[in-house]
This record gives structure tokens, sequence and C-alpha cells, in this order.
């Protein structure tokens, strides 16, 4: 049985290209594995989606990033403070 797969993937943007390189070549072999797809009759789209276009709990990637930067900044503060006032 020869399949003719049209394998569509979203993902958030970010990834280097040899990242992306890396995705469509698993997607090839398992479309070749799994289904028996010749590679020459496989096609594969990878979509990346800004970070403002992509939501899960009601909540962006980039407002989760922005929220967790956030986060870490009061972190590093509290550990500066902290460590300043060890060394009085």
């Amino acid at each position: 049985m020869n399949t003719l797969p049209l394998i569509e993937v979203s993902i958030a943007r970010g990834r280097t290209p040899e990242q992306l390189r890396s995705l469509i070549g698993a997607l090839h072999r398992a479309a070749e594995t799994s289904v028996g797809a010749a590679p020459e009759n496989t096609t594969v789209i990878i979509r990346e989606i800004e970070h403002e276009h992509w939501s899960r709990g009601d909540q962006s990637i980039a407002e989760r990033n922005a929220a967790a930067q956030e986060t870490t900044a009061i972190n590093e503060a509290s550990a500066d403070t902290a460590a300043e006032s060890r060394s009085h």
C-alpha cells in the first residue's frame, strides 16, 4: 500500500533551523516506519505560531513567559538582598 501522508504540525515560534530540520526528518521517518509511506510521497508542513497567538488556560505563551521572567527577577532580587544582609 502506497500512502501519501500529509503531516501538519503547529509549534510555537522559537526553534532553530536545525531543530526544525530534525523534526521534519523525524516525522518523515515516523511516516515510513508506521504506515509504510514512501519518503518522496510524504509532505510535512510546520506552522510556527507567534507566542501571542497561542494560548492555554486563557493565557498566551507570551503572557506566561512574561510572568515567569517577572518571577525570576523578583527571586533574583530577593536572593541579592538576602546575600547583602548576610555580608553585613
